[in-house]
């Protein structure tokens, strides 16, 4: 956040800038973990670290200093060190920024001789280690900071030290930084470094600054743009493929919305795009975030979201966590910083409410084969299934499980995988009168980085052994085998009995026997697991 915002702040977490609230639309896709809120507010920034032995860890910003927290377990979050603020006379901040490298955390704040304290993280998950506060020459403060390799550039610091970027060399000793080069030509908010190019956000004067910093000592301008006039940069983000820049705009002119611009040519950078939350216009984007095709933008008062950004032209929202339900202003409370680990866990900081961890749910759709009424293209009812990641080799081990309702309409549901790492699993579906049924003979990617699906009901090729009923030509439906209602992996006499007996007295109810999801055991449940007893239907697996 710019100093400038420092008068107003009271102004604008009271009133919006545009006087009108959005509807508040939930959350989609997207579950909370845990919320730990435990420290003086407001929040500030955060940034994550993965340790050599895999565990991860979310480094938070506060009012009186900087929290870790082990997030690896989901099930056990909790925080493992804290280091206050050092500074003389005013200890406490707004803001904060920190960044990694090897096993150091290194954090700053605008506070007046705040230096740059140096925490070492190979102690963890023990306790952390305070290294010492680090005052370059004629350093008094910074704004914010970023690292590439052993790099760290500092944004926005004291005039005299440079208010562009400084770069900080750690290659010598990580705990006694080597001042580097600079470039001042403009104040730097923030920038991001790819390939030893610095893509600087250059807030006051609308403008994002392109530096050439492959000699670290001499830092050049390549080109700048105009990011739409009276906007005001605050990050940038860019592409994989590094054809296109992300950049995010926190004052100006509404709306101050993420705006996508084509830099494949540097000589003639062509605007794209802009992306605002879906059905929200008021809020203000802060910070963006790219891991592979997806932006991960901190939206403050919209909160967190997660956009489709493989076709950059037309960016589309898949999922969204509000950790700022109260409303969707034009203000500046609300979801700060963003971050996504391997695992898939995303970490996010509210002003408000401090350290969310979250993560997005995979999509399953599968249709009971009795539930679904081909008159309405629907199931007769929704209905719970699990879902398990199994290894994709003998002897097909469970990684994770799930269970989540199965919509009646879109025959999907939400499923939320905890642990399971980056890998190729079976996915295997149950429910609770059905055929267990498996995924197809190649096995399925799971990423717990992609907002990823899996639909059974579309193909038959998507069932292991192609094991499923059609149960409709228009539009193409597959479903999983009914009747199996003790669980034993066939349909058999056993089913048939069970169902012709509860038929005979007339047992309504949510029971197993009933096969078609109308609460009544008759004759449509017997027809359906006589046949497919007739037809020696089981499961079918690896």
């Amino acid at each position: 956040m710019k100093k400038l915002l420092l008068a107003f702040f009271a102004i604008f977490i009271t009133f919006s800038i545009t006087g009108n609230s959005e509807a508040q639309l939930g959350n989609k896709n997207m579950y909370l973990l845990a919320n730990v809120n435990t420290h003086a507010t407001p929040y500030s920034a955060l940034w994550g670290y993965k340790a050599p032995d895999g565990r991860e860890y979310a480094i938070l910003g506060t009012f009186d200093g900087t929290q870790f927290v082990d997030i690896t377990d989901a099930s056990n979050i909790h925080e493992v060190g804290f280091v206050a603020s050092t500074s003389p006379g005013d200890p406490n901040n707004l803001w904060r920024e920190m960044k990694t490298y090897s096993h150091y955390a290194y954090l700053v704040s605008e506070v007046r001789n705040s230096g740059i304290q140096i925490v070492d993280l190979q102690y963890l998950p023990d306790s952390v280690h305070y290294v010492k506060k680090f005052v370059p020459a004629g350093h008094t403060y910074t704004h914010s900071i970023s690292q590439s390799g052993p790099y760290l550039y500092l944004n926005g610091c004291n005039s005299g030290f440079g208010s562009g970027v400084t770069v900080l060399d750690l290659t010598v000793n990580p705990e006694t930084p080597v001042k580097r080069g600079g470039y001042n030509v403009d104040y730097i908010h923030d920038c991001r470094i790819v390939n030893d190019t610095i893509y600087a956000a250059n807030v006051y004067i609308s403008k994002v600054s392109i530096i050439n910093a492959a000699n670290k000592n001499t830092l050049t301008g390549i080109t700048s743009f105009i990011n739409i006039a009276n906007s005001g940069p605050h990050n940038t983000a860019v592409t994989d493929d590094r054809k296109h820049i992300l950049v995010t705009d926190e004052i100006g002119n509404l709306p101050r919305a993420l705006k996508i611009w084509n830099i494949e040519d540097l000589g003639n950078i062509t605007y794209v795009t802009n992306w605002q939350p879906t059905g929200i216009t008021s809020a203000i984007v802060h910070n963006v975030e790219i891991y592979g095709k997806y932006a991960l933008v901190a939206h403050y008062s919209a909160g967190v979201r997660l956009v489709d950004i493989s076709n950059p032209s037309v960016p589309t929202e898949v999922a969204y966590y509000d950790t700022y339900p109260s409303n969707d202003f034009g203000n500046y409370e609300g979801c700060w910083g963003v971050y996504m680990f391997p695992s898939g866990k995303i970490i996010a900081s509210d002003r408000s409410t401090g350290l969310y961890v979250l993560k997005t749910n995979f999509n399953i759709s599968a249709v009971p084969e009795g539930f679904y009424n081909s008159s309405t293209n629907c199931l007769n009812a929704k209905d719970t299934v699990r879902a398990f990641l199994r290894s994709a080799s003998s002897p097909y081990n469970i990684i994770d499980s799930s269970k989540a309702l199965i919509d009646s309409v879109s025959f999907t549901g939400s499923f939320k995988f905890n642990t399971a790492p980056s890998g190729t699993y079976y996915v295997v579906i149950k429910h609770r009168n059905s055929i267990e049924t498996w995924s197809r003979l190649s096995g399925e990617i799971y990423n717990p980085m992609d907002f990823g699906s899996y639909n059974f009901s579309d193909s038959l090729s998507k069932a292991y052994g192609s094991n499923m009923k059609q149960v409709d030509f228009s539009p193409v439906r597959f479903a999983a085998y009914s009747g199996d209602v003790d669980q034993d992996g066939s349909v058999d006499a056993s089913d048939v009995s069970s169902i012709d007996n509860d038929a005979n007295n007339s047992v309504t109810g949510y029971v197993n026997t009933d096969l078609s999801g109308d609460k009544f055991v008759d004759a449509i449940d017997v027809s359906i697991v006589d046949n497919n007893s007739s037809n020696t239907v089981s499961a079918i697996t690896p």
